[in-house]
């Protein structure tokens, strides 16, 4: 199992199915020993856990030569995360890679959304990230090394019914770009991906019917993209390929960015730009914007995309 990761440590979290698994087997293949952490629960937050899918994927590793255990412990509690990361401590004394997955989707129209859909959507696909981020960081910070990939969603471009989960996702974007700043000084990486993917946990029916709607509503999903189109679809070993490059030597220049992956395209998506800047001398009042707007250059030609025209 040597390769591009001999004898880095690597914690994955949501790693008993679809992605996380492709990229805990492929870090593997790559030389790492791997704590593979899934609760085992389902899409949705409230399904009951299963200790049986990290192990499964733990053995698969073991099966094949490499290293690695299973661990089921909820990394949206502090407590759930300082386990994973202790796990990968207590067996082999280091921590040099975490990546993570921890994701679920509780879909609804923003007036329909309840008090516990925007909770546990947001414990599980944000809070779960800084709780592992910062576990890991304090031993990476004492090693000088390390590397982190957390997992956004083109779902942050906001997408109709999903406010809960494009709030998290974006949120692990400023993140992930706040422990670059943070952790450079230690020689710690942290970057982003969007994987654009049907083949996730999270690929719910739920999502299907936003995706319907937006069609219906004239929505679009990604710029003009088919994001529905199969052949658009992000296979999770090219995903777990990403992942696991960004972990490795080669990649030791990138930190702070954000990558979306989509069938066979992979692409940088560039950090927030002020565009069409206008100075108003002395100060902007609504008058001013009244002649700004008139101008046509900063207001004039934004079309709002999402009204139904028909």
């Amino acid at each position: 199992m040597a390769g591009r990761l001999e004898g880095k440590v690597a914690v994955v979290t949501g790693a008993g199915r679809n992605i996380g698994r492709a990229e805990a087997m492929l870090l593997a293949e790559q030389g790492a020993r791997v704590v593979v952490n899934d609760l085992g629960g389902g899409p949705y937050g409230t399904e009951a856990a299963d200790a049986s899918l990290a192990e499964t994927v733990a053995k698969e590793i073991r099966d094949v030569g490499g290293e690695a255990i299973g661990q089921c412990s909820s990394v949206a509690t502090r407590d759930g995360a300082e386990a994973a990361v202790q796990a990968a401590i207590d067996r082999w004394g280091r921590i040099d890679i975490l990546v993570n997955n921890a994701g679920i989707v509780r879909p609804a129209r923003i007036d329909r959304m309840t008090d516990e859909d925007w909770r546990l959507c947001v414990d599980v696909s944000l809070t779960a990230t800084f709780h592992s981020c910062r576990a890991a960081a304090r031993h990476m910070i004492d090693q000088r090394s390390g590397a982190i990939v957390n997992t956004g969603s083109p779902s942050g471009f906001g997408h109709w019914g999903m406010g809960n989960y494009s709030a998290a996702k974006e949120g692990v974007l400023g993140l992930t770009r706040s422990i670059a700043r943070d952790l450079g000084e230690f020689g710690v990486r942290c970057n982003m991906i969007r994987p654009v993917s049907h083949l996730t946990g999270t690929h719910t029916p739920e999502i299907d019917a936003t995706i319907a709607e937006s069609a219906r509503l004239g929505i679009p999903l990604l710029w003009n993209k088919p994001m529905a189109a199969p052949r658009m679809t992000a296979l999770p070993e090219h995903v777990a390929a990403l992942v696991a490059w960004l972990c490795t030597d080669a990649a030791g220049h990138v930190s702070g960015r954000d990558f979306y992956i989509q069938g066979d395209e992979v692409a940088l998506i560039p950090e927030p730009e002020a565009i069409r800047t206008s100075f108003h001398p002395g100060g902007w009042t609504l008058d001013a914007f009244d002649e700004e707007a008139n101008r046509a250059y900063l207001f004039g030609d934004i079309p709002n995309r999402f009204v139904r025209r028909d």
